[in-house]
């Protein structure tokens, strides 16, 4: 057999060896910084038994931080819910002057630090901050209270569901919209009729990446809660008191509800996923979208 008629079966088995390669390395790089690591922190909670893993769940310090942890994600999320949605809609179906500007505004929490957004947040309402000597006439308090956590929370996970929203509205169009807009319904009533069912589970999408970033959040809101032990502690800050005490067992073992935590919502999303194709390809092209445009 000549070398040409071999050389078929050549390329397929090179490139057959260049994707096992490729997996194996792909492979090896999740076992090591991802199952290694999430291994580790479950070995770590239940080190000394479950009755030590359980006994520091119910610390009463652990449980002021589980309920300020759900205190802010409870009123963060539907925040951006609402804000994120206001702004996907207003980016996907009008043109408008500044609309480059407003998807900078609505990315901005992705490029600064969560360190330096905590900071702006304490240089706007702190005790010396712009509105600081106002608000403390008055008798309000933002940093080191929940309020302050709560902007610091909402500000950081703002992009998440409009970014969710964003390039699938794109891709459906606004034909749906007129055609309602013709026959007569309202502006309102088209959102909730029309619009609002075509991107729900998008949206749900969005709500469940917003959520756990908004709970397992620690930059900005380190900065701006004081870490009040048993007031203004969320979880990961209670984590790092507790590291920083050596109670390595109480700490990995609420480290392990933000690791439970983070697996849910990849569960969720990849059955999001996997009954709604159209959510991972409007997030794929979202250049594509916005030409047709």
């Amino acid at each position: 057999m000549s070398r040409r008629e071999q050389s078929p079966g050549s390329d397929t088995l090179g490139r057959a060896l260049s994707r096992n390669l490729l997996i194996g390395i792909a492979l090896c790089y999740l076992v090591l910084f991802l199952v290694l690591p999430l291994l580790a922190v479950f070995t770590q909670a239940l080190a000394k038994g479950l009755v030590a893993f359980s006994t520091a769940l119910r610390d009463v310090d652990a449980l002021a931080a589980m309920r300020m942890t759900l205190t802010v994600a409870a009123i963060s999320v539907p925040l951006n819910t609402l804000f994120g949605t206001a702004a996907a809609w207003l980016v996907a179906k009008y043109e408008f002057r500044g609309k480059g500007f407003l998807l900078t505004l609505i990315d901005l929490p992705f490029a600064v630090s969560p360190v330096i957004s905590g900071l702006i947040f304490v240089l706007v309402f702190g005790a010396r901050g712009w509105l600081g000597p106002w608000l403390g006439e008055h008798g309000y308090k933002v940093i080191f209270a929940l309020p302050g956590m709560v902007l610091a929370t909402t500000f950081i996970t703002f992009p998440f569901i409009a970014r969710e929203l964003i390039p699938l509205m794109q891709a459906q169009g606004r034909d749906d919209e007129e055609a309602a807009l013709s026959l007569g319904a309202s502006g309102w009533r088209t959102f909730w009729m029309v619009t609002l069912p075509n991107v729900r589970w998008g949206m749900l999408y969005g709500i469940l990446l917003c959520n756990a970033r908004a709970m397992g959040e620690f930059g900005a809101v380190s900065v701006v809660s004081g870490h009040i032990r048993g007031e203004t502690n969320t979880l990961p800050l209670h984590v790092e008191i507790l590291y920083n005490e050596y109670n390595f067992v109480g700490a990995f073992a609420t480290a392990s509800l933000l690791a439970l935590l983070a697996l849910l919502t990849l569960g969720l999303k990849s059955l999001l996923e996997r009954r709604h194709p159209e959510l991972r390809g409007a997030r794929a092209e979202p250049g594509k979208a916005r030409l047709a445009h």
